[in-house]
């Protein structure tokens, strides 16, 4: 018996043994696999710049999403700023003689699309060519892929234009049907992020900021479509409501198409540009290697730094989203670096904890008073994603950033009809009055209920305190295009809400400028994870969760999902939060 535990004991530890050794083994695969990636790329000549499938455009390094297995430069995510700046040095680039769009499918926000879209129109300035190629196309490709001088389509492809839509969940009827209670706080009648709580249907106040929101969008990419392509305006209208796309033939009649081919008749027509014999490969290279042949890692002298902010707004000191514990450490950073002379502050957020959002903007007011701040919206600047930015000497938006809504709500959710229809129920014990003002059982007493309103209300005079100060008019001004609504970076200017219409790379040449600077380099900030950071994180339980949830169920259904279960979250503390995602797919 003696050695029969020795032997399985003597086996457990073999089978551990294994396991780390196995482990490790793994690891420094990985880590010798992402630095192999990493080789110095080489532009040959005759190159063309490519945006294809593989083409990730992303505003901040936190959104950076790779998988375990996918460390490799292939499908590394291109910062939006990085992509601009290559774009505008292959014009001037002899290596480069041209852009090839052969993206069916374009993974960039409304205003990254724009941004490269006007990139490549500069590009077109300097005489090289520009050709698009399209298969099964989105909206946002061709919105993209029309910029180009020829515009090639494959003969059973088919180009999904069809404008601007939005679809609002309501969960009303099922927090009814269940027994779940919700107790909504709200100041602004366009704060329609907890609609679909108390509604089944649009309000008239939501409809028609959506109204004015998608038609502002709308009208901006849609005149820009047809000029490229040289179609009346109502004659584009006509094509895109009567869906002419979803049909090769009509696309080429309607002009949306200069010709039917197949992708390999496309190369030999670029090669045959290029005086490239047809049986030589064809130099393509993406954003992404392009960048990596010129781009270093760290430059001296005086820097502009850009300080990303994408996503969610919320406490704690995680990477991805905006955490404010995080935040606060990296602004602290750049105002004790001595090289950093000027920050450009980055928001693409729809907001987020009211509480949070609070505690950057105090750090960025420190950081304004030793360096330049000023603050550029990508997709987002809404709620807490506004309010991010009232320490700005300057506010650049994009034409079709979200901006504005202004506005504060508090969402808490209670059981007490469910769990009584399965029989649970509950009493109270307490020292004080309001000791148990709000139960998961029994909802908020009314005493509570004014307490939060006084809290939403007193959240959001601060609001609109700091907004007043920063855009230099009174409280009845920001009120009436406050109230919760959310505006075009069109409107917003029109209104006062942000002082100049412009890009990333515009609000670093100001920050510059305003520094006095002549020479500098520019620094991204939160540095990207390497790739032993990003395995470590990928081995997060939570993560690897909502990646196999999103894959199975697909990412718009995801972020209805969270719409239900996260709610959960917002019972805790008042929120500054727009519930709009607008893409051009």
């Amino acid at each position: 018996m003696k050695s029969f535990f020795k032997n399985v004991l003597a086996n457990i530890v073999a089978i551990v043994i294994l396991c780390v050794v196995f482990f490790f083994f793994f690891i420094i695969m990985l880590v010798f696999s992402a630095m192999g990636s990493e080789k110095s790329v080489v532009v040959k000549k005759n190159s063309v710049l490519t945006i294809n499938l593989k083409t990730n455009i992303i505003d901040s390094p936190t959104e950076e999403q790779r998988g375990l297995f996918d460390i490799s430069d292939q499908n590394k995510s291109v910062l939006i700023y990085d992509a601009i700046e290559a774009i505008n040095k292959a014009k001037t680039d002899d290596n480069i003689k041209g852009i090839s769009i052969e993206a069916d499918y374009l993974s960039a926000g409304v205003t990254q699309i724009d941004d490269l879209r006007n990139a490549i129109a500069d590009f077109k300035k300097s005489g090289k060519f520009v050709y698009a190629y399209g298969n099964a196309v989105s909206q946002g490709s061709y919105y993209l892929g029309s910029v180009a001088d020829q515009y090639y389509l494959n003969p059973s492809g088919m180009i999904e234009l069809k404008g601007l839509a939005t679809e609002v969940t309501f969960f009303k009827d099922f927090a009814d049907k269940y027994g779940i209670g919700i107790e909504v706080i709200r100041h602004g009648k366009f704060k329609s992020a907890v609609e679909p709580f108390l509604r089944n249907d649009i309000s008239p106040e939501n409809k028609e900021q959506l109204s004015t929101l998608l038609n502002d969008i709308w009208k901006n990419t849609s005149s820009k479509m047809a000029s490229s392509r040289k179609i009346d305006t109502a004659a584009f209208r006509t094509v895109v409501d009567s869906l002419y796309g979803m049909i090769p033939e009509l696309s080429l009649k309607y002009k949306l198409a200069d010709k039917l081919i197949q992708k390999t008749e496309y190369d030999q027509l670029i090669k045959s540009k290029l005086n490239v014999k047809e049986d030589e490969k064809l130099n393509k290279i993406s954003l992404g290697k392009y960048i990596a042949s010129y781009s270093d890692d760290e430059k001296s002298g005086d820097k502009v730094a850009v300080l990303y902010a994408s996503g969610s707004i919320n406490g704690g000191d995680e990477y991805n989203d905006i955490h404010s514990e995080k935040y606060i450490k990296y602004i602290k950073d750049l105002q004790e670096n001595d090289k950093v002379k000027a920050v450009v502050f980055r928001i693409n957020s729809p907001g987020g904890s009211a509480n949070a959002s609070d505690e950057i903007l105090f750090e960025l007011q420190q950081l304004k008073k030793k360096k330049p701040l000023i603050v550029s919206f990508g997709d987002y600047a809404a709620s807490g994603g506004y309010y991010i930015a009232m320490a700005a000497d300057k506010i650049y938006s994009e034409p079709n950033t979200l901006t504005g809504s202004i506005g504060v709500f508090g969402v808490i959710p209670y059981f007490k009809d469910l769990a009584n229809k399965n029989g649970v129920r509950s009493d109270i014990v307490s020292t004080n009055a309001n000791s148990q003002y709000y139960s998961a059982l029994n909802g908020v007493t009314p005493y509570g209920v004014s307490m939060i309103t006084r809290s939403v209300e007193g959240t959001y005079k601060r609001f609109v305190h700091f907004v007043t100060q920063n855009r230099k008019q009174t409280f009845e001004q920001i009120d009436n295009v406050g109230g919760g609504r959310v505006w075009s970076g069109t409107r917003a200017k029109q209104i006062g809400l942000v002082d100049e219409l412009g890009t990333l790379n515009d609000a670093v040449k100001f920050a510059a400028q305003k520094a006095g600077l002549k020479s500098y380099a520019v620094s991204s900030y939160p540095k990207s994870m390497t790739p032993f950071e990003q395995i470590f994180k990928d081995l997060n339980q939570d993560e690897i969760s909502e990646r196999v949830i999103k894959n199975k169920i697909g990412k718009s259904n995801y972020e209805i999902m969270q719409q239900i279960v996260e709610k959960r979250k917002l019972q805790s503390e008042v929120k500054m939060e727009m519930p709009y995602q607008i893409k051009i797919n």
